[in-house]
């Protein structure tokens, strides 16, 4: 499968931190006290964080090895242990058809790679019959508000945009407006990047989802977070701070081909057990896909597709 072999070829710079790491287990008859801390401090170092490390460990403790530790079974049981973590997680964005239109709104730091994701959602939402709108609400750059037009040319979806440096909850209340005057199926509103530090930046996102809700109180109905894969550990606390403004209801996590980090998704579903929606690779349309917990458990382990359940 083409996207299996991608996330493979994007996660393989963790995936080799990870195997080099436990590289000096193989060959032994068991996993015995020793081996654990090995595994814990290779865990930790691919970004899992202590909590998935200390679960994992005692997960691939507890697998029977058939015969001396092999390359294949220590993915394996890895991969396993992964995907126990990741399945409760692994939750495609649900489009309710009830909702006219269905409000998706996107919020994260800087440079998380929220404008591409809602460009990328727009094209597969519309390939599939869906009509959909987007919402320009990064009015502090130029460029992202063209960059969204770019996408609405190339998918046919109309984008409600204003001047730069206007203002971002007004144009969240036009959109609101056109979208459900319209009937459109789907609302996706961008917005600013924007640091979890900068108080009167996350009061102006706390502004919008007020007059998102002054048009509809069950919305937005997906308050998503779209975190950059590279940042490891700092994505959690990126969680927290937009979770008490934006009241996050999932992840989308990008760029995971950009660093040895791509373990955070695993540290991400430990902390907060939030929808793990999708996840990106690189920057062509279909380089983001729905999160697929046990491909994404063999694609970091190093398993090959086929592999055994």
């Amino acid at each position: 499968m083409k996207w299996f072999k991608k996330l493979k070829s994007g996660l393989s710079k963790t995936s080799s931190k990870v195997t080099t790491s436990l590289s000096s287990l193989l060959g032994r008859s068991k996993l015995d006290a020793s081996s654990l801390e090995e595994v814990e401090d290779a865990l930790i170092a691919a970004d899992l964080g202590t909590a998935s490390a200390l679960k994992l460990a005692a997960a691939m403790n507890k697998h029977k090895f058939d015969g001396p530790v092999t390359s294949e079974s220590l993915a394996l049981a890895l991969a396993n242990g992964i995907s126990d973590i990741l399945e409760p997680v692994a939750q495609p964005i649900d489009i309710d058809a009830a909702n006219k239109p269905h409000v998706v709104l996107l919020v994260g730091v800087n440079g998380s790679g929220k404008t591409t994701t809602a460009g990328k959602l727009a094209q597969q939402w519309s390939a599939m019959g869906k009509s959909v709108m987007l919402a320009a609400g990064d009015t502090f750059r130029a460029a992202a508000i063209e960059q969204l037009q770019v996408w609405g040319e190339r998918t046919g979806t109309q984008v409600i945009a204003g001047k730069q440096g206007g203002d971002a909850a007004a144009l969240a209340y036009e959109a609101m407006a056109t979208a459900t005057q319209k009937g459109c199926d789907v609302l996706i509103i961008d917005t600013a990047g924007r640091l979890q530090n900068r108080s009167e930046l996350m009061d102006e996102l706390g502004k919008i989802v007020r007059v998102i809700k002054k048009h509809d109180e069950a919305a937005p109905h997906n308050s998503i977070i779209v975190l950059d894969g590279t940042v490891g550990q700092n994505a959690l606390s990126q969680v927290k701070a937009f979770q008490e403004i934006a009241g996050i209801t999932g992840l989308i996590v990008t760029k995971l081909d950009g660093s040895a980090k791509g373990g955070v998704v695993i540290a991400l579903a430990e902390e907060f057990g939030l929808p793990v929606h999708a996840v990106g690779v690189g920057e062509g349309v279909d380089d983001l896909q729905p999160f697929d917990a046990r491909e994404f458990a063999n694609a970091l382990a190093g398993v090959d597709e086929e592999a055994p359940e």
